[in-house]
C-alpha cells in the first residue's frame, strides 16, 4: 500500500493549541458581550433615573408653585353670619327670649352707665356629616337667626372635618367644609343659608355624601352671586388644604373666643369662652344657657371697685 493513502492526520499538539485558541476567541467574545450588555443595562438605567428624576422635579415644583389658598371674609377660621334673610328655619320651632330679656319676655331697660355688655360672642363648629350638628342646627337655627336679627349676638360659624373618613373614601366632611369656604370667599352673604341647607338636609354617616357637582349645585340652588366661581372652587378644591389646617388648629386650640378650650366633638358651641354641654335638640336649654352668659357679662361688667376714702385732713388748732 502506497504511502499517499496516508490520512493527513495533524499532529496532536498542533490539535490542543487549536482547540485552546479556538476557546480563548469564543471566551473573548463573551466578554464582549458581557460587557456591551453591562453598558446598554447601565444606559437605561442612567435614562430611567433620569426621567424619574425628571418627574419628581416637576411634580415638586408644581406643587411648590401651586399656593396654598386661604379663604376670604373668615375671622379665626369662621365666618361670622350677618345676613340671615334667605335661610328657611323650622317654622314650629318657638321664639325664645333673646340673651338679655327677662323672664317675661321683655327686654330689661338699659343701665345708664356705660357699662353695658356686649352682645354675645357664639362660636359653632361644625362638621356637614354629624348628626349631632344637623340636630343643633334644626333646632335652634330660629332662635339664632332672632338673636342675630335683634343684635343680642354675633353667630360664627366654623367649618372643620372630624368625619373625613366616615364617607367610604369620598372624604364628603373635609369637601363639604372646603365648600362652605368656597361660598364664603365668592359670595358670602350667602353662606348662612349653604351652610343651614348642608346641615338640614345632610348625607347619612357612612354614605357616599355629596359629590362635588352635588355641592355645587347646592350653592347654586341658594342663590350665589357667582356660580361659576364657586362651582370652579369647589370642583378644583381649592379649600380642601385649608379646611384640614383649620381642623388642626382647632384640635391644638384654643378655640376662637376662649382661653384654653380645643376641638372635642362637632358640634362644639361656644358663648363667650363657655362650653356649651347641655341638649343639642332642646332650644329652650340652649337659650337658658345663652341667658345665663348674658348675665354673668352683665355682672362682670357692672362690677366697679369701691372709691377708697380720701383722708381728711386734721384741722390746725
Amino acid at each position: 500500500m502506497s504511502s499517499d493513502e496516508t490520512p493527513n492526520v495533524p499532529p496532536a499538539r498542533n490539535s490542543r493549541e487549536a482547540v485552546r485558541e479556538k476557546a480563548q476567541q469564543v471566551h473573548a467574545q463573551q466578554s464582549r458581550a458581557r460587557l456591551m450588555r453591562r453598558i446598554i443595562i447601565g444606559a437605561v438605567a442612567v435614562v430611567a433615573v433620569g426621567a424619574i428624576g425628571t418627574a419628581v422635579t416637576l411634580a415638586v415644583s408644581a406643587q411648590v408653585s401651586k399656593p396654598q389658598l386661604t379663604p376670604t371674609g373668615m375671622e379665626a377660621d369662621g365666618v361670622v353670619v350677618n345676613d340671615i334673610a334667605a335661610v328657611t328655619a323650622a317654622e314650629e320651632t318657638p321664639a325664645t327670649s333673646a340673651p338679655g330679656a327677662d323672664e317675661t319676655g321683655a327686654t330689661a331697660s338699659p343701665s345708664p352707665e356705660p357699662t353695658a355688655p356686649e352682645r354675645v360672642e357664639i362660636h359653632v363648629y361644625v362638621d356637614y356629616l354629624s348628626p349631632d350638628a344637623g340636630e343643633f342646627e334644626r333646632a335652634n337655627s330660629r332662635q339664632l337667626a332672632n338673636w342675630i336679627t335683634e343684635g343680642a349676638a354675633t353667630v360664627s360659624y366654623h367649618p372643620v372635618a372630624l368625619l373625613t373618613a366616615s364617607s367610604n373614601g369620598t372624604k364628603y366632611s373635609l369637601r363639604a367644609a372646603a365648600a362652605a369656604a368656597c361660598v364664603a370667599t365668592h359670595s358670602p352673604d350667602q353662606f348662612y343659608a349653604f351652610n343651614h341647607d348642608l346641615l338640614e338636609n345632610q348625607p347619612e354617616v357612612g354614605s357616599d355624601g355629596l359629590s362635588d357637582a352635588q355641592l355645587a349645585d347646592a350653592a347654586a340652588a341658594v342663590g350665589v352671586d357667582n356660580v361659576k366661581a364657586v362651582r370652579s372652587c369647589i370642583r378644583d378644591g381649592d379649600f380642601v388644604t385649608w379646611a384640614k389646617d383649620a381642623t388642626t388648629r382647632a384640635l391644638d386650640g384654643p378655640l376662637a373666643g376662649s382661653d384654653d378650650l380645643v376641638l372635642s366633638s362637632a358640634p362644639m358651641i361656644v358663648a363667650n369662652g363657655e362650653a356649651y354641654v347641655g341638649a343639642l335638640d332642646d332650644p329652650a336649654e340652649f337659650s337658658n344657657f345663652m341667658l345665663t352668659i348674658d348675665s354673668d357679662a352683665s355682672l362682670e361688667s357692672n362690677e366697679t371697685p369701691n372709691p377708697t376714702p380720701s383722708p381728711t385732713a386734721t384741722p390746725t388748732p
